[in-house]
């Protein structure tokens, strides 16, 4: 099978660099272009943001509402120059590459991608939850294998002392 439109799902792992040497691997193998997307943990962003009312003359909730908004737009700004630099990999290699970010649940909004975009195949890696911590963590990649609109290939979590390349970068020049 050919693969002309793959979506690779990029979080912030350990191994991160591993799915994406292969989506660039499987990109030039078949000619592809590449879509980098993210899901940003907006609960994460929101842990200090409790509900709280007016205390005297202390706006407690309003500025706890612009601190997490700041925050947001904070790593809205980090995911989307980190994505662009794996862009920036991938056209140095001729493969033409785009990336999104999105919010809420990464496998449903993986799945979504997919069938929006037209995706032939999905890369992702799978941290090795099992059992309970799986249950109760639930499976981004286990999402994705049964609700998926494309094929998918998970990159097993493997450790990799070899590999000096370093994606997950902030800036705009990843060490090579």
């Amino acid at each position: 099978m050919i693969y002309k439109k793959i979506l690779v799902a990029l979080d912030k792992s350990s191994q991160t660099c591993i799915v994406f040497e292969e989506a660039l691997g499987m990109a030039q193998k078949y000619g592809s272009q590449l879509m980098f997307f993210h899901c940003i943990n907006s609960n994460k962003l929101n842990e200090p943001f409790l509900s709280v009312g007016t205390i005297g003359d202390v706006d407690m909730y309003g500025a706890l509402h612009k601190q997490y908004q700041q925050n947001l737009l904070h790593e809205i700004q980090q995911v989307d120059i980190w994505l662009e630099s794996c862009c920036q990999q991938a056209n140095i290699k001729k493969i033409p590459a785009q990336f999104k970010h999105g919010f809420g649940e990464a496998g449903k909004q993986i799945c979504s991608l997919a069938e929006s975009w037209g995706a032939d195949l999905i890369i992702l890696g799978r941290r090795g939850h099992r059992g309970i911590t799986e249950i109760l963590l639930g499976s981004v990649s286990s999402y994705v294998l049964h609700h998926a609109p494309a094929s998918v290939l998970v990159v097993q979590e493997q450790i990799f002392t070899k590999h000096k390349k370093f994606v997950m970068t902030t800036s705009t020049q990843a060490e090579m």
